[in-house]
């Protein structure tokens, strides 16, 4: 499977280093110390996880497949949208945007925003961020296997640099900016 982007380019979707633990997963899952909404969770890496832990967590994606994927290996799934009603709203400890899911929508301010009203007062979000020096930007891309391809969507990268601002804007005062293994992380709360 590749990503297609508007402008032509073309890079293969590497889907299947979302089936098993990856550097730096530790780190995120050692700061869910409650409840926890998995958004885009995907096959529900850290969803199980989280599960085996002990820590009561809801992956939520629209894909029936990963849903489907993440019940299979024991963790709770919903196929819904994260702009949809959802359980628990306001009462979330932590909510994650791992592997780059604060792009979700192509409009972070929106989602960050809605990830406020999820988490509950002194919750926080976990989000995972393109390097200091990318650039921020909104993208239209589609899935393509082989000649089959979906409808284009809109998806946004938010560099590590442009996060705090952000996340001020969206009602959250305090970001704590992290690396591990190469991956870019902030708390915001």
């Amino acid at each position: 499977m590749d990503v297609e982007y508007s402008d032509g380019r073309v890079r293969p979707l590497a889907s299947e280093c979302w089936l098993r633990p990856m550097e730096g997963d530790e780190h995120i899952l050692a700061r869910c110390d409650g409840p926890t909404l998995d958004v885009g969770s995907g096959p529900g890496r850290l969803t199980v996880a989280l599960t085996r832990r002990g820590i009561p967590v809801l992956g939520v994606d629209i894909t029936p497949l990963a849903v489907s994927l993440t019940r299979r290996a024991g963790g709770l799934a919903l196929h819904r949208s994260v702009f949809d009603p959802l359980p628990g709203t306001g009462r979330w400890s932590r909510a994650l945007l791992a592997d780059g899911n604060i792009g979700i929508g192509g409009d972070p301010e929106a989602l960050l925003r809605r990830m406020r009203e999820l988490v509950r007062p002194g919750g926080a979000v976990i989000a995972e961020l393109s390097p200091p020096g990318s650039r921020s930007e909104v993208e239209r891309l589609r899935l393509r296997q082989d000649e089959r391809a979906d409808d284009w969507f809109a998806w946004a990268t938010v560099s590590a640099d442009d996060i705090g601002s952000l996340a001020r804007r969206c009602g959250f005062p305090s970001v704590e900016h992290w690396q591990e293994a190469g991956r870019w992380f902030a708390t915001l709360s």
